[in-house]
């Protein structure tokens, strides 16, 4: 099957509509041969494309993206670049080996973003200091424990908060219990891609608005393009929820798509109303909370919907209506900013699995992928990237056999029977949320 532009939609929402606008990088016409193509410039693509670039210094390196870099997935998360995961549900420890290896490939990715931001200068709104879990209602709170014995057992740093000291810190009585993890770091995501994407090394060509129509099994491999095609000795496919869509992973991945709203950006009198940090990130400990940023320019960005609609995003009549719900969150988290608006909606795509696992290998001969990051892309996406392109090369690394060590994915029905089980799994989420959403 043949793809069209139509197959791979966007809109300008998203951290992307926070920056500048965006000029589009190079363009496809004629047929080239090439020893590397990745496809898919969000965080994977662009931690591999780099880390090939490195490897092979005499290869040139095709970085193709559907889209223009920053609307992606990678650009309109909620900015966290998760250190230690939350596994809900009591700690067991015949967990703990399994644990540990997704938090080292979490660090790892933690390193090497934060290596390169200082290397390359990103103005990405970077802070590494961590960020906050919260509780607010019976379920979360009984999660609080749970994680708080989950982090001692892991020897993992953080400090546990009772109502009082959350609201100091972020000016909400809401959560009646917290806990800020030191292993984390925040950021602007779009303007983190934008910046990698931008200071890409010499031998990688980045081209962007050019979505991969079909890829054309054999040696070498073809992937044909609008203006084109590309012969690549080597594809590494980096498109998350998007790989079912050039024949990967079919009835593995689904994507869920979420949605948040900003506000403008806060006056100082407003913001001395919302506790001692001046930046900070919460996410609830119940998986269907709100997740909430105040910015490094003054905004409050909260996002608190999940559903399931093909792994497509929501029409501007659907995010409209989705802001009631953001609406409410926001209000009942800070009820003296009641008079203040948002100015931005947005929505995005996580390529999420059956069982909650991650892809990462070889697909077929010459062809490598990884993805499906459950809402972790940030690290654990860049550090995939990262080692895929050492495993691609035939290197061999504790981080590449931490990559390999995930679990396979269960095995998902085909629709309709696939749409009927992603919405009630994707609704289950929100079970019990309560005061938290």
């Amino acid at each position: 099957m043949t793809l069209s532009e139509r197959d791979f939609p966007t809109d300008h929402h998203g951290w992307s509509e926070l920056l500048p606008p965006r000029q589009a990088c190079n363009s496809m016409q004629g047929t080239l041969r090439v020893p590397w193509v990745v496809v898919g410039a969000g965080l994977t693509g662009l931690a591999c494309a780099r880390r090939l670039a490195e490897l092979h210094p005499n290869d040139e390196i095709i970085l193709l993206d559907a889209r223009l870099v920053g609307q992606g997935a990678s650009g309109r998360n909620s900015g966290f670049a998760v250190g230690v995961s939350h596994f809900p549900g009591a700690f067991k420890p015949e967990q703990k080996e399994n644990v540990a290896r997704v938090n080292r490939i979490n660090q790892a990715g933690l390193d090497i973003l934060g290596q390169q931001i200082k290397s390359l200068a990103i103005n990405c709104q970077w802070d590494d200091s961590g960020f906050h879990h919260g509780a607010a209602d019976t379920i979360s709170i009984k999660e609080h424990k749970y994680f708080i014995d989950y982090l001692n057992a892991m020897d993992v740093e953080h400090s546990s908060l009772d109502q009082q000291a959350m609201e100091g810190r972020f000016g909400t009585s809401l959560y009646q219990a917290g806990v800020h993890v030191k292993p984390g770091a925040l950021v602007q995501p779009a303007a983190l891609v934008r910046g990698l994407g931008d200071h890409q090394p010499n031998n990688v060509r980045l081209i962007e608005n050019c979505p991969v129509l079909k890829v054309e099994f054999g040696i070498p491999t073809r992937l044909r393009l609008l203006g084109g095609e590309i012969k690549a000795d080597k594809l590494v496919l980096a498109t998350n929820y998007e790989a079912p869509k050039l024949g990967f992973l079919r009835r593995r991945l689904i994507g869920s798509t979420l949605s948040g709203s900003f506000t403008r950006k806060l006056t100082s009198q407003e913001l001395a109303t919302l506790g001692s940090h001046k930046t900070w990130g919460i996410i609830s400990l119940h998986g269907g909370g709100a997740t909430i940023r105040l910015t490094a320019d003054g905004r409050i960005c909260l996002r608190n919907t999940a559903e399931y609609s093909g792994g497509v995003l929501l029409s501007p009549q659907a995010l409209d209506a989705r802001q009631a719900t953001h609406r409410s969150s926001f209000e009942k988290r800070f009820p003296q900013l009641v008079h203040v608006p948002f100015e931005y909606a947005w929505s995005g795509v996580e390529g999420i699995s059956g069982n909650g696992t991650n892809f990462f290998g070889q697909q077929r001969k010459n062809i490598y992928l990884a993805g499906g990051y459950n809402g972790s892309g940030v690290s654990r996406g860049t550090a995939f990237g990262y080692a895929l392109a050492e495993y691609a090369g035939g290197g061999q690394s504790d981080l590449i056999t931490d990559c390999l060590g995930s679990t396979a994915a269960t095995w998902l029905p085909p629709r309709p029977f696939l749409d009927v089980g992603a919405m009630l799994k994707i609704s289950a989420r929100f079970r019990g949320v309560g005061l938290d959403r």
